[in-house]
């Protein structure tokens, strides 16, 4: 298991379109891949669970994965949300 906390930067948060993204990041990989968000913690490849934790901009999130691709799966999503998903 690994894990990493991230700020989002994109200054509508995690909307429909940078949820999309996301979720569509997470996909890719075999590992079992959540988020923590204050009280929370969302399956990072449901769009809905994303949506539902309500995420703004400038929170910090903490992503973390589990299984055969974890840390190429960290890597990748950290990645994804430092280059603003998309926006």
């Amino acid at each position: 298991m690994v894990s990493q906390k991230v700020v989002i930067k994109n200054p509508t948060g995690l909307h429909l379109r940078p949820a999309g993204i996301l979720c569509k990041e997470a996909m890719q990989f075999k590992s079992l891949i959540t988020f923590s968000f204050r009280d929370s913690t969302a399956n990072a490849k449901s769009v809905l669970s994303v949506l539902g934790a309500c995420v703004k901009c400038g929170d910090e999130i903490e992503f973390v994965c589990e299984g055969e691709d974890e840390e190429d799966a960290l890597r990748t999503l950290v990645a994804a949300v430092e280059c603003g998903l998309g926006e």
